[in-house]
């Protein structure tokens, strides 16, 4: 018996046709050109709409126009680039790579959200003219322009992550696609944007300041709601390095998903409840879910793609608002650090009985004792963060010695965590005996399989996985089986799984660091020069790097040094932007407090006081 291919891919896998680079660059210059016409025209009263419409704006939502504006942007952007994120995600999870930028609907999506994220920043940093110093702890950009701190940052965030767009494709040049969401320069994509959030709560905060000092004041409601779901947006975009573990394709070692939760959790939960007060944790987490489940909606029953789900956060974020009823609320770190502890233990257990009920594969025991390493110092490290972010909206950061050791100790707990969730082996000498029974068509073939693993004491009894997965065949979705244990070295299908087509189905085992797979059927594809991987009546084949599989696209024959070196720079632009936002979070707290020291009895009172 023996299932052969249909049509070979024929997308190219070495970046995108020329025509659409050249394309996209002439449309970017196009409509940098006209922003700057704008803003040189704004700037020099050669038009006044702009100006209006920052005037309008801040009379119904109560805030200037250089923090109008970009509210107005960000939301907008921010909406319709999780979209386009997610629907990517999902084409990229059913129908495999795509023929460029221009080919793909979602990525017209990505690129509207991220320009509009940078237009928002921008907008904030040139709106102020004549002088006009916007906020508390507006930069000095020439003798009589000032931008808000927060603008610059945002604007830098939309930059960071426009820049990864082109850089995209040249990775993909040189090192092949990576069709994976860890990807660096998708890391870019994802991370500037997500960031981004945290840049228009610091906004909000310094028009928040502006108005109190003219004697104004937004409703303490509008106030509050606006705050909440803020903070629910930063919990969206710190949740979506998590999205292969949301569609089920999850390309790296499965203790990364409760690491990554609970970072998310412990920054924007904490930070949500000690600014903004009480219930603003549960109102964040609400949001959070509410928007998940449109896109989740949009993406799966709308559009008729691959099916994902999201976190819960409900629970870590009823135990910080109860964690508020205490004393230690009157003390920020100390408050954020046994935060983080909650959220690391129990607030895991509750994301356990969630993630066991929705999502493809439950965290099992053979996770658990490294997942707790890893996952509760990241979240006493990253609520420590999100308490100092509070502080910094308060104008009450601590001293800087130890403002900067949190932030460095985060940053080296965070890196740590990663580095030893990627470090996975592959079994020597290991292989799987195939039996496949044909229970499909000749046009739709499907198999069920048993299969015996040599050696047979290479998964223990309680491993994270052994499943089969068949992904990009050109359809919607994305298949997965949990293998039924048969025996000691025996596992068997639970349900037929695809193997023609376009489809790639192959065997996959994670048990502790083990990360290995084993081809079940791959297509021919002319533009990899590759041959299939028949599906055989029965065979044997080895284990092998799931990456060799899942990634066949990438580049074997790179140099070492031009790999390391790319990654480097990545990783510094990424530094860059956290450093970027500590160092705006402490300009804007400074200022505050000089202002309060100079004044006190004029103390400007936040959400909590």
């Amino acid at each position: 018996m023996f299932f052969s291919a249909a049509d070979p891919v024929t997308a190219p896998a070495g970046g995108a046709e020329l025509g659409q680079v050249i394309g996209l660059s002439i449309a970017a210059g196009i409509v940098t050109s006209i922003l700057l016409v704008i803003a040189w025209a704004h700037r020099t009263h050669r038009i006044e709409w702009f100006q209006k419409l920052g005037e309008r704006l801040g009379a119904r939502t109560g805030e200037p126009g250089w923090s109008s504006i970009p509210t107005l942007f960000v939301a907008s952007s921010l909406i319709i680039a999780l979209l386009g994120f997610m629907w990517d995600v999902s084409l990229h999870a059913g129908r495999g790579r795509d023929a460029g930028p221009l080919a793909n609907p979602a990525h017209y999506l990505i690129l509207y959200g991220l320009f509009a994220l940078f237009i928002a920043g921008m907008s904030a940093v040139v709106y102020p003219r004549d002088g006009e110093k916007p906020g508390i702890a507006s930069v000095r950009i020439t003798r009589t322009w000032y931008a808000p701190v927060s603008g610059i940052f945002i604007a830098a965030c939309g930059m960071y992550a426009l820049i990864g767009f082109p850089l995209d494709d040249v990775w993909h040049r040189l090192f092949g696609q990576d069709v994976t969401l860890w990807g660096p320069t998708h890391l870019m994509l994802i991370g500037g944007a997500g960031l981004s959030t945290a840049g228009i709560i610091l906004l909000h905060r310094e028009a928040d300041f502006a108005l109190r000092q003219d004697g104004k004041e937004m409703p303490t409601w509008i106030r509050t709601a606006t705050l909440s779901i803020g903070f629910g947006a930063l919990l969206i975009g710190l949740s979506v390095f998590q999205a292969e573990f949301d569609f089920g394709i999850a390309q790296f070692r499965m203790v990364f998903a409760p690491v990554m939760i609970v970072a998310a959790a412990g920054v924007a939960l904490v930070a949500a409840r000690l600014y903004v007060g009480a219930g603003a944790a549960i109102v964040a987490a609400v949001f959070f879910l509410l928007m998940r489940g449109i896109i989740s909606f949009i993406v799966t029953d709308f559009f008729g793609e691959a099916h994902h789900v999201f976190p819960l956060y409900l629970g870590s974020a009823v135990l910080v608002e109860l964690l508020a009823f205490t004393k230690l609320r009157e003390k920020p770190l100390w408050f954020g650090a046994t935060a983080g502890l909650l959220i690391g233990t129990v607030g895991l257990v509750i994301e356990k009985f969630w993630n066991d009920r929705v999502y493809q594969f439950p965290w099992t025991q053979d996770m658990w004792l490294e997942g707790l390493l890893m996952a509760v110092p990241v979240a006493i490290a990253s609520s420590l963060c999100g308490a100092l972010f509070a502080m910094g909206l308060q104008g009450r950061l601590p001293a800087r010695k130890i403002g900067r050791t949190i932030v460095t100790a985060s940053v080296v707990v965070i890196a740590a965590a990663v580095a030893n969730g990627l470090h996975a082996t592959v079994p020597q000498d290991a292989s799987a005996d195939f039996a496949l029974t044909q229970v499909g068509t000749k046009d739709q073939p499907e198999v069920t399989a048993k299969v015996k693993i040599s050696p047979a004491d290479l998964v223990d009894d309680h491993p994270t996985w052994v499943q089969i997965t068949a992904w990009q065949g050109g359809g919607a979705g994305v298949v997965t089986d949990r293998l039924r244990r048969t025996g000691d070295d025996t596992w068997e299908s639970t349900k037929p799984v695809p193997v023609g087509g376009n489809w790639k189905t192959l065997l996959r085992v994670q048990d502790g660091r083990t990360l290995a797979a084993v081809p079940i059927f791959m297509p021919a594809d002319a533009p990899l020069k590759v041959k299939e991987v028949p599906a055989s009546a029965s065979f044997t084949r080895k284990f092998v790097p799931e990456i060799d599989i899942l990634q066949r696209e990438r580049k074997g024959d790179t140099s070492p040094w031009l790999w390391g070196a790319a990654n480097m720079v990545v990783l510094l632009c990424s530094l860059a932007i956290i450093i970027g936002i500590s160092v705006a979070v402490a300009r804007v707290a400074r200022r505050i407090e000089e202002h309060e020291a100079a004044s006190p009895g004029d103390r400007t009172p936040t959400l909590t006081s």
